[in-house]
């Protein structure tokens, strides 16, 4: 740390995403990628974009927006996108928290909350989950705070039912309500719907997991017309043109082949079963994850013990050094083969404690 670096940062704790090893070749299940490539087509958008790399963007992302509008039976103003949905929870702290607005968000959920949280100078409150990693619907209502929920939750794969969470933004009218849906694809029912009922709503999407984009960094979020230039008076006074031609073209090329997503998720879902029940027939206790990942931890293995001997072996998981967490590790669901393999090299650390 330089002595030039702001005060106001210097108890920041940055965010730390799943490792990206260059060491050597693993089996990455440890930061909820998709194991399938992007759809071809949105290979052929980017590469066809490639060649006007000479041109700035649309800062509008106009094609983006107006497909994304037509997928989610919205209105294009009511649509921002951005390079990420990590972007886009940034600028919902810059525009809906300060003193007078503080944040509220689950005390086991995604880490980028808090680190938003503190960045951005936000006063905070962390709320429990329950013993059974639930979200208590009632701790959440009419706290007088901009909440940010995701769902399904992150790192526990479980979701909340659609009725509660049209009670806690029926019953947090002065603030926004932020639902991270950015494992949604896999299983889980979207509150999209709720938005023209309620106009403190504000929904996130990634095309990191379902679309196979997590390289290209793009996100959305859909909300009340107003909600969507909050956002975008502050993002254009932060950056323009914050995503390039050839990741807005990736994007439009994915969203034009729906199909091929629609399949890779119903193959995760199938590969997530596979797993489950293996796990849980070499006496993993697992959550009921409706997610691209699971949680699990063993009885007689302690849980950071198990992450290393995985990664000796080659295999990533994530593991978390939260009370809560420790004795679990969150497991990225592959393809088939993947989690075949990852059952493989579980069986064999489980008969070496033997």
């Amino acid at each position: 740390m330089s002595r030039f670096f702001s005060a106001k940062y210097k108890s920041l704790m940055p965010y730390v995403p799943g490792e990206q090893p260059r060491d050597r070749k693993y089996l990455k299940l440890n930061a909820n990628e998709s194991p399938f490539p992007p759809s071809p087509r949105a290979v052929e958008y980017a590469s066809e974009a490639s060649n006007l790399l000479n041109l700035y963007p649309d800062p509008d992302c106009t094609g983006l927006t107006t497909r994304i509008a037509e997928l989610c039976d919205v209105a294009p103003e009511e649509v921002l996108v951005a390079g990420g949905s990590a972007a886009i929870l940034n600028l919902a702290f810059m525009a809906f928290c300060d003193r007078y607005h503080p944040a509220a968000f689950p005390e086991v959920t995604c880490g980028l909350y808090r680190v938003l949280a503190e960045l951005n100078g936000v006063p905070f409150k962390e709320i429990p989950l329950e013993e059974d990693f639930t979200i208590r619907a009632e701790e959440y209502m009419a706290l007088g705070r901009t909440l940010f929920i995701a769902n399904p939750n992150d790192p526990t794969g479980l979701a909340m039912p659609i009725p509660d969470l049209e009670g806690i933004v029926r019953r947090t009218p002065d603030n926004v309500v932020v639902i991270d849906e950015a494992y949604v694809g896999f299983g889980a029912t979207s509150c999209l719907p709720l938005i023209h009922r309620y106009g403190n709503l504000l929904v996130t999407r990634t095309f990191s997991k379902s679309w196979s984009l997590a390289g290209a960094r793009l996100g959305f979020c859909v909300g009340n017309p107003d909600l969507i230039e909050d956002l975008r008076r502050v993002k254009d006074s932060i950056n323009l043109c914050s995503i390039d031609r050839v990741t807005m073209a990736a994007g439009l090329g994915a969203l034009s082949d729906v199909e091929y997503t629609t399949n890779n998720c119903r193959l995760i879902r199938e590969s997530r079963r596979f797993a489950a029940d293996g796990l849980a027939l070499l006496g993993f206790d697992l959550t009921d994850s409706v997610a691209n990942f699971l949680l699990a931890r063993h009885p007689r293995v302690d849980g950071r013990a198990l992450y290393l001997k995985l990664r000796e072996k080659g295999v990533l998981v994530r593991h978390f050094d939260h009370p809560a967490l420790a004795q679990y590790n969150r497991i990225t669901v592959g393809s088939l083969e993947d989690m075949q393999q990852l059952l493989k090299v579980l069986k064999e650390i489980l008969g070496e404690d033997e």
